[in-house]
């Protein structure tokens, strides 16, 4: 359907709105994708606006007769505050519990029944719900979202029962997990001020703490149309979709979001390293140096440096530290994609016997030939291509679509950047890898976790830290 069309499609919309809060804007379409081999134009993405705020991005892909249903609402871990951390993910879990029109257990079954499979993701900067289903069910997604958003319950009885469920993940993915708990103090270590500083799924004190009160404040506050944006993809009418949004969403009143209070993290003037001794066959090491923002220039860079140290086999330090030097089992780096600037982590399981420190020397050695040294065209060319081809594939699917659709307007404000991330991997150069090494990995921003193989005890884990 042409641009024209939609806006006179909106007009007639708008005629039968039972209220004004639900009334559509057209704000135009973009190209999702590149132009075809033999110049067929990419798909458009629409994106609308609803009177109370709520944002639609629409993607019509007949490709297969399935959708996918994606709610993002700007909301994550760094929206909370000291005390309340961890209010977030609860609500991950709190959104499949009851609503005022739906018994506890009824939501999932009527997906269920219904073919569809759902699930949901918190993480620092956002939270998403998903549903993907047969083409002909998307009314149900409709009612099913819509009515969480507005109606759910958040009574003693389901918030008692969530935090039990909360709690009990917590101390098996972190509290009895040696890398979960690594990873917890990497970041605790590694942020001082800015609320990265604190785990997405909470400290158990305040997991313990929490009220109805707490949940039902989160709740009217971010759980609202004007801090979500629904991504539909698949095979619907463009007409179908704006009609049902419309009817079940525009009633639902928007709430007062505060403006965000987050304290940027100072720079780090010194290494920081912890020890702690967990009950593991082995040593194992984390490494957090500073990282770019997503939307940092330089972001891009440094995720193929990252691809040429540890993008499989024939990666920098998978071929000197697992095969050559035998010193290590798993290797493996990541650059965070956090709104603000984050961590760029390594992490390192040691054979055993083998001590961190040789593992530090000889990463260490790989890291200044970085600075030194120009990256051969094929190992750059290699990188590449694997990071193209990752990207493609995350787009083969219609969940896959909404996810990275929804994924970059949240956090960049374009729901197509990935697009423009594939070109910037096209365009990187040996020089700017360099120079993103001797930017990046410096000694005296890194914190250091060492996890030192001892039984477990019931002291404190932390054995000793100094910057």
């Amino acid at each position: 359907m042409s641009d024209a069309k939609l806006a006179a499609l909106i007009a007639r919309l708008n005629e039968d709105a039972a209220v004004p809060t639900a009334h559509w804007t057209f704000e135009g379409s973009v190209p999702f994708g590149e132009t075809g081999p033999t110049g067929e134009a990419a798909p458009r993405l629409l994106r609308f606006l609803l009177g109370n705020g709520l944002r639609l991005l629409l993607l019509v892909d007949k490709s297969a007769p399935v959708l996918s249903y994606f709610t993002w609402f700007r909301v994550g871990s760094r929206h909370e505050r000291e005390g309340k951390t961890g209010l977030a993910h609860l609500f991950e879990h709190l959104m499949f519990n009851e609503t005022e029109g739906l018994a506890a257990g009824e939501f999932d079954r009527k997906l269920e029944e219904n073919g569809a499979e759902s699930n949901a993701a918190t993480w620092l900067d956002w939270t998403y719900y998903y549903e993907s289903l047969p083409k002909d069910r998307f009314p149900l997604a409709v009612k099913l979202e819509s009515e969480r958003m507005a109606r759910l319950v958040l009574r003693e009885p389901q918030v008692a029962s969530e935090k039990d469920v909360v709690a009990n993940e917590r101390r098996m993915r972190v509290d009895d997990d040696v890398e979960g708990t690594a990873n917890e103090i990497l970041y605790k270590t590694a942020f001082t001020v800015h609320p990265y500083h604190w785990p997405t799924i909470g400290w158990m004190k305040d997991i313990e703490g929490f009220t109805p009160d707490d949940c039902v404040d989160f709740y009217k506050t971010f759980y609202a149309p004007n801090n979500a944006t629904v991504v539909v993809v698949g095979d619907v009418n463009e007409k179908d979709v704006l009609a049902k949004i419309r009817d079940a969403y525009g009633p639902i009143p928007t709430s007062s979001i505060p403006e965000e209070d987050t304290q940027p993290e100072p720079p780090q003037a010194g290494r920081r390293e912890l020890s702690m001794k967990k009950p593991t066959p082995s040593e194992k090491v984390l490494v957090g140096y500073r990282g770019p923002a997503l939307g940092d220039a330089e972001h891009a860079t440094l995720v193929v440096l990252n691809e040429v140290l540890f993008g499989g086999r024939a990666s920098r330090i998978y071929r000197e530290l697992v095969i050559a030097k035998e010193t290590c089992t798993e290797v493996r780096g990541w650059v965070s994609t956090f709104r603000d600037p984050g961590l760029y982590e390594l992490y390192f399981t040691a054979r055993p016997g083998v001590s961190g420190d040789a593992i530090l020397s000889a990463v260490d050695a790989q890291l200044e030939r970085l600075k030194t040294e120009l990256i051969e065209s094929e190992e750059i060319d290699r990188a590449k291509a694997r990071l193209e081809l990752g990207l493609l594939q995350s787009l083969e699917t219609t969940s896959g679509k909404a996810e990275q659709i929804g994924f970059y307007d949240t956090v960049l404000g374009d729901p197509t950047a990935a697009f423009r991330r594939l070109e910037r991997y096209r365009r990187v150069t040996a020089g700017e890898l360099r120079t993103a090494a001797r930017r990046w990995l410096v000694d005296e921003a890194r914190t250091i976790i060492r996890v030192l193989p001892e039984p477990e005890t019931e002291a404190d884990p932390i054995a000793g830290a100094a910057e």
